[in-house]
């Protein structure tokens, strides 16, 4: 890797990981916050509409953000025409909503839902005018800028939303904070990014754009059903606290999995782009970027699955204890999160949106099925087969990765296995250590700097790669 792409990484790497650690910490201390002020069934109810927005937004971004992203020859007509574009869409997606949210009102059998989906909706505007800008910052790998936009929009909303809980808003604290959050973001860019549309809509930049994007909005669409597809049908066939339980543990195994997924994907897809069409270096750089994530999110998920009610009772008292053992299983699916995310990431840059689409559909078809398989067996159930379809849908993820540059499912697993065995050796350490205590404080106080301890240990001893370009990045911040 030359040593300027090699800069620009270990920088990207550097702000981007700031970033995500504050703005994950920040909404990990709101999150555990907000959870003591309110109900599991005030989650629950967000979580059944949220599928809702999600759908409207994959149509206005229609992997146009993307698509600007990779583009070499990059024209202001292109800019203009996707912010024309997501604008647009917005309104209309907008309207659309407050239309059908009676029906999801009825389909839930939660009168409220109407009113709040109809608020919710209206973020959809607001987010269309933010896409052209996050992308030109992403492309200039301006990730600082990035950084001091997320952290300012996640405090500041954050603190409305815990004032409101506080004052017993309820579940409207929660959509006040999305408010407040989408409201400085788009300030914020505006501010910060210098692009303003001065193009015209241009239709051969259209026709760029939706070529590319256009697949990858039927995948945004699939992987959208699919992520919130869990919650549509707990919702439906459970009580709203039921899903609110499921809800808080699918948020806290997500927070380290995709939170520091994400650090990792906003630099390789615009870092890798630049050397999209070198093989051999794509699959060397992609190869060093999956061990560096897995090397970080691996320990974080076996530690968390095994200090799970410990951290739950800590942090949010025991009226979320149901969701302890929820919590567990899914921290061993979403594990294998990073590794989903950066294969598809791969095909993005190859620019075979194509292939992208035809895996998201095998994929959705499996874990549709699998999902309904397992509704009988209650939400442990539901939790178990999403360990299940997340180890079927490596081996499809990494199908194409292997045709494209050589690097498929046994090299993959090859590259991770060291990681892999020093997690689970950690997490043995750690859970026979913290057995003979009672009090939950003592065991997270013992077990977290143990764990860390142990696997850096292990590390050291085995002279594990990763751990020296943590170090580096940590110096080069």
């Amino acid at each position: 890797m030359p040593e300027s792409l090699k800069k620009k990484t270990v920088k990207g790497v550097a702000w981007t990981s700031l970033d995500q650690v504050a703005t994950l910490g920040f909404a990990f201390v709101i999150g555990v916050i907000l959870a003591r002020l309110l109900s599991p069934s005030d989650y629950g109810l967000l979580a059944m509409i949220a599928i809702f927005n999600a759908i409207a937004f994959a149509f206005i971004n229609s992997g146009f953000g993307n698509a600007l992203i990779r583009k070499p020859d990059l024209t202001e007509d292109d800019n203009s025409t996707a912010f024309y574009f997501n604008v647009v869409a917005g309104v209309v997606m907008t309207g659309i909503i407050w239309l059908i949210a009676p029906l999801a009102a009825t389909f839930y059998d939660k009168p409220i839902l109407t009113q709040l989906l109809r608020v919710e909706g209206l973020l959809l505007i607001i987010s269309s005018f933010t896409i052209v800008q996050n992308s030109q910052l992403s492309r200039a790998l301006n990730f600082k800028a990035k950084m001091i936009i997320n952290i300012t929009s996640q405090v500041i909303a954050g603190a409305l939303a815990i004032f409101a809980a506080y004052h017993g808003f309820g579940v409207w604290s929660l959509v006040i904070q999305h408010f407040a959050s989408s409201i400085i973001r788009l300030i914020l860019l505006w501010i910060i990014s210098p692009w303003r549309p001065r193009g015209r809509w241009n239709k051969r930049s259209f026709r760029y754009l939706w070529g590319f994007g256009s697949k990858m909005l039927a995948s945004g669409l699939l992987d959208t059903v699919y992520t919130n597809i869990y919650p549509i049908v707990i919702g439906k066939f459970y009580s709203a606290a039921d899903l609110g339980q499921y809800k808080r543990a699918r948020d806290f195994s997500s927070i380290p999995s995709a939170g520091l997924t994400g650090v990792i994907q906003q630099v390789t897809f615009p870092v890798l782009s630049q050397i999209q069409d070198e093989d051999n270096r794509l699959s060397s750089s992609y190869r060093r970027m999956l061990r560096f994530t897995v090397f970080l999110v691996f320990p974080i998920m076996i530690g968390m699955a095994v200090l799970a009610h410990p951290l739950v009772i800590s942090l949010v008292t025991d009226k979320w204890a149901q969701c302890v053992p929820y919590l567990q299983v899914l921290c061993l699916a979403m594990m294998w999160y990073p590794v989903h995310a950066i294969n598809l990431t791969l095909l993005q840059v190859k620019g075979r949106s194509d292939l992208f689409l035809r895996l998201e559909i095998i994929k959705k078809a499996i874990v549709t099925i699998a999902i309904f398989v397992c509704v009988p067996f209650g939400i442990m159930g539901i939790c178990i087969g999403s360990i299940c379809t997340s180890i079927i849908s490596l081996v499809i993820n990494t199908y194409y990765t292997g045709k494209l540059i050589h690097v498929g499912f046994f090299r993959q697993m090859q590259d991770m296995t060291p990681t892999l065995v020093a997690s689970f050796a950690m997490g043995a350490i750690v859970y026979f250590s913290t057995m003979p205590f009672d009090k939950d404080i003592i065991k997270l106080t013992i077990g977290i700097p143990l764990g860390i301890l142990v696997y850096l240990g292990i590390a050291k001893v085995f002279r594990m790669p990763e751990l020296q370009e943590a170090i580096n990045i940590i110096h080069r911040r």
